[in-house]
Order: C-alpha cells, then sequence, then structure tokens
C-alpha cells in the first residue's frame, strides 16, 4: 500500500496528456500488485496463491519499467523513492513464492 500512495504522489505531477496514457498505466499496475496479493490470499490454496504473487511480480516488473521511461521521459526527476519501495516489495514476494514452493 505504500508503493501505491507513492506513486499516485508521484505521478500527480506527471503531465495532463500522459491522464489517459503512461499515468493512467503506472496507477493499475501499481493497484494491481496488492490486488493480486490478496485474491491470491483470499483463494485459499497455495497453488492459487503462489499463481497470484506472480502475476504480482509480474505487475511489479512491468511498474519498475514504467517508472524508468516516465525518468526518461522527463514526467519526474526522481523515482528513487519509488524504486526502492518496490524493490523491497520484490524482495517479499521472491520469498513468499520460493516458501509457498513455486519457481522464480
Amino acid at each position: 500500500m505504500a508503493l501505491c500512495e507513492e506513486v499516485y504522489f508521484l505521478t500527480k505531477s506527471f503531465p495532463k496528456e500522459e491522464v489517459y496514457g503512461l499515468t493512467s498505466q503506472i496507477r493499475r499496475c501499481v493497484v494491481s500488485i496488492p490486488s493480486n496479493i490478496a485474491e491470491g490470499k483470499g483463494r485459499n490454496s497455495d497453488k492459487e496463491f503462489t499463481r497470484f504473487l506472480q502475476i504480482s511480480l509480474g505487475s511489479l516488473y512491468e511498474l519498475q519499467t514504467q517508472l524508468e521511461l516516465a525518468l526518461k521521459l522527463g514526467f519526474t526527476e526522481d523515482i528513487s523513492n519509488a524504486l526502492d519501495i518496490s524493490i523491497e516489495i520484490e524482495k517479499m514476494l521472491n520469498t513468499l513464492i520460493t516458501k509457498k514452493g513455486g519457481r522464480l
């Protein structure tokens, strides 16, 4: 949830013409990360939970790529806090996936 807050704050300063472009895509990505974790947990199956953790991880990688793109396009000057949080989440997801028997 901290990553969601950080990304929403960060994208507020993006150009208005990107509201339906990269801003929207980034926000959908970041919201899908905790949403998929929650949905997977609610499935009451380690196999399903692992699958949703892997989907969350994919969304996280997509988000990291889009943040880098936003930086390169000059939409923001600093993505370091969002990237730092995302790297911590990446580590947690990888650990959970491994513990649940999934492959990385």
